[in-house]
């Protein structure tokens, strides 16, 4: 397969989390790299789109997307477009990681790894394919991270 990979963005548009824009603009890269060599469609939105973009936004703006395009109401975690944004919310990565005993560095990860896979085809509709999306983004987590294992949060 001749795949080509699109250029990925890393966005800060909020100022509530410090990121160190840098390092996960690396982790970004390293993880689409490994997401496309996930056997999958030949034609994913990962394979067909010229360009990615990772928006890092507030709860208040991600509480906005959530009510306008999912019609729910308050913040979650990540939103993914199949027209290639990914947006995820800086502070509920922070509240999620007091919550799971993990840091909001590995929150962030897997939420962007989350929306990578859900443009390479992967759901969570039902428990079983949940569970399955969830073992990949752990699996493709822990393999980029070996590679970039500096923390992207300040």
């Amino acid at each position: 397969m001749n795949t080509r990979i699109p250029e990925i963005a890393v966005l800060n548009r909020q100022r509530k989390i410090p990121v160190k824009l840098g390092l996960l603009q690396n982790f970004a890269e390293g993880a689409l790299q490994q997401c496309l060599k996930l056997g999958r469609p030949e034609s994913t939105a990962l394979t067909i789109l010229a360009e990615l973009s990772v928006v890092l936004v507030s709860d208040r703006r991600m509480a906005e997307l959530h009510r306008r395009f999912l019609n729910e109401s308050g913040p979650t975690d990540v939103i993914t477009f199949q027209h290639g944004e990914i947006f995820i919310s800086t502070e509920t990565a922070r509240r999620q990681a007091r919550r799971f005993g993990t840091t909001t560095d590995h929150e962030m990860r897997l939420y962007l790894a989350h929306g990578l896979l859900h443009l390479h085809g992967f759901d969570d509709k039902d428990a079983r394919s949940s569970a399955q999306m969830q073992r990949a983004q752990e699996k493709l987590v822990a393999s980029v991270q070996l590679n970039h294992p500096q923390p992207v949060v300040a």
